[in-house]
């Protein structure tokens, strides 16, 4: 009766490395999310580690009332990056967990040495590799005129002699290079698998709300671009960053996908060059082309990532399509919501656009998921269709309803300002984001729908 208690405790089951859920055997498709070969094999624990039988990690497990609850300012800590400070909500948190994600190459490893090195004066900080050596790193540092020769590294990817190296040196800040090649020897499954990479993060989160530590944890992103391994990852750490940026360009964005000290959607903005990564002090400036004379197709808008607002630039070519199903194409934005643009162009404008190709493109590569692009994007298409330019001094914003009325977008006198700051001297606004203080040095044009737009350019 033993032996078949046993049989039936290391009898291996299938984990989605998506969503956590288990299978007793394997499936092409998750039943519970529905991803596609996401299914690893694994053997189940036979009961929970110890460590996490007497303690949480939030702390007690006693009941008090909210009020009774006494509020601590947040201890925070400069990282010597104001965009990196920023995207953190306005530094490092004690005791905060930090994922950050991007592609190979992008840059990952290399801010997180430039930011220890940084600290290294102040705070005592400790680099855990496990995909290079100490030498590789010490290359690295030298490479890029890295001067930090009292920073602690340590090449290791097992779980616990990790811990124990980190209960010894009790450093202030801990970075892990990556998660992914880490590995808990109570587990029997290879590093990288779902069941070890949760495992091995829930151990490291332990620790840092336990001693106050500060951690980062480096993660590998699917070809897709999402974080690789199990959801229930971004679930457990504080903080979610992207690093986000094209091969062939120098520039690279920072994105808090997910924040508990501070707003979401924030961003940094970072130019890679042969000493690391700089800062960028003016970010509206990559993301707006100053042309010599006004071209077709090109609008200035204002949009706004998290607290900064920002100045980008709208591109559309329109061309004659000589196919049955005319391309619509949008890099930077929803292309679901172009189509729809392109409709209520048709209705309101009476701009038929079914036997034209239209290409959409933000420039400078960053991506605008708010509505304030709509008027812009409307405007462009009109200006490429009709091979008419518009103003280089111009910028727009405002969102379009399917009936034609331009709805108003938040924050637009900060956007006003910001757009007046860098020598803008015209602006169409919705009307209803009009102010007495929206004049200024604007010469500020309040519309109602899509048609008084038009009729002003």
């Amino acid at each position: 009766m033993s032996g078949e208690r046993k049989g039936r405790k290391d009898k291996t089951v299938y984990r989605c490395r998506e969503c956590g859920a288990i299978s007793p055997k394997w499936a092409g498709q998750c039943g519970d999310c529905g991803a596609w070969n996401a299914l690893e094999e694994e053997r189940p624990v036979a009961e929970a580690p110890s460590r996490f039988r007497s303690t949480g990690f939030a702390g007690t497990s006693e009941i008090c009332e909210l009020a009774s609850v006494e509020l601590a300012d947040e201890i925070r800590t400069a990282t010597g990056f104001s965009e990196l400070d920023r995207v953190l909500g306005g530094g490092l948190v004690q005791g905060s967990v930090i994922l950050i994600g991007g592609d190979p190459g992008i840059g990952k490893s290399t801010l997180l040495l430039q930011t220890l090195a940084t600290l290294q004066a102040q705070q005592t900080g400790l680099y855990i590799t496990g995909e290079e050596s100490p030498q590789q790193i010490s290359l690295r540092a030298s490479r890029l005129g890295i001067k930090a020769p009292e920073l602690r590294l340590l090449a290791e990817t097992q779980v616990e002699r990790i811990l124990e190296a980190a209960a010894r040196e009790r450093p202030a800040i801990m970075v892990i290079d990556s998660i992914q090649t880490l590995y808990t020897g109570e587990l029997q499954s290879a590093p990288g698998s779902v069941s070890q990479v949760r495992e091995s993060a829930a151990q490291l989160v332990h620790f840092a709300k336990r001693t106050g530590t500060s951690l980062f944890l480096v993660g590998h992103v699917t070809k897709e671009g999402a974080l690789a391994g199990p959801r229930v990852l971004e679930h457990m750490v504080d903080t979610v960053l992207y690093f986000e940026g094209d091969g062939d360009s120098r520039f690279r964005l920072i994105r808090a996908v997910k924040n508990r000290f501070g707003a979401v959607n924030e961003i940094g903005v970072f130019a890679m060059t042969e000493q690391g990564l700089k800062e960028v002090a003016n970010p509206s400036s990559i993301f707006v082309s100053r042309h010599d004379e006004p071209v077709a197709g090109s609008v200035v808008m204002v949009t706004r990532e998290g607290s900064r607002p920002l100045l980008v630039e709208v591109q559309a070519l329109v061309s004659e399509s000589h196919a049955s199903n005319p391309r619509r194409v949008a890099v930077g934005l929803d292309q679901n919501r172009l189509a729809m643009l392109l409709a209520v162009m048709q209705r309101h404008c009476g701009v038929a656009m079914y036997d034209q190709d239209v290409f959409i493109n933000v420039v400078g590569g960053v991506r605008i998921s708010e509505t304030a692009a709509d008027l812009a994007l409307i405007l462009a298409i009109l200006s490429s269709l009709r091979d008419r330019p518009l103003p280089s001094d111009l910028v727009v914003f405002g969102e379009i309803g399917l009936a034609g009325e331009l709805r108003p977008v938040q924050n637009g006198q900060e956007r006003l300002r910001e757009a007046a700051h860098h020598g803008f001297k015209r602006a169409i606004i919705p009307k209803a984001n009009l102010h007495r203080q929206s004049a200024g040095v604007l010469q500020v044009d309040a519309v109602k729908d899509i048609r008084a737009a038009v009729d002003l350019i």
